[in-house]
């Protein structure tokens, strides 16, 4: 007798995931600073500046995503005559 897990048998066909969907919106952190000098605080201006556009390319990036999946989903409501 031969059971039916024992025989040779197609194998399943692979699946493929489609991962739709965003990133997370997360925070924009700055570190804490004391900077002690003008040149301390120049630096860190340049530094804050830099991530806060690090920041914002991020966040444009995400409402772009979301805009995109937007409009995917969006089904036109048929004209009345």
């Amino acid at each position: 007798m031969t059971l039916s897990g024992c025989r040779n048998v197609r194998h399943s066909p692979e699946v493929q995931l489609t991962v739709s969907g965003c990133p997370r919106v997360t925070q924009c952190r700055l570190d804490q600073a004391a900077p002690r000098t003008n040149d301390d605080l120049n630096a860190l201006l340049d530094e804050t500046e830099a991530a806060w556009a690090v920041c914002a390319d991020k966040v444009d990036m995400i409402i772009a995503c979301q805009e995109r999946n937007s409009e995917q989903t969006t089904i036109p409501a048929p004209r009345p005559q």
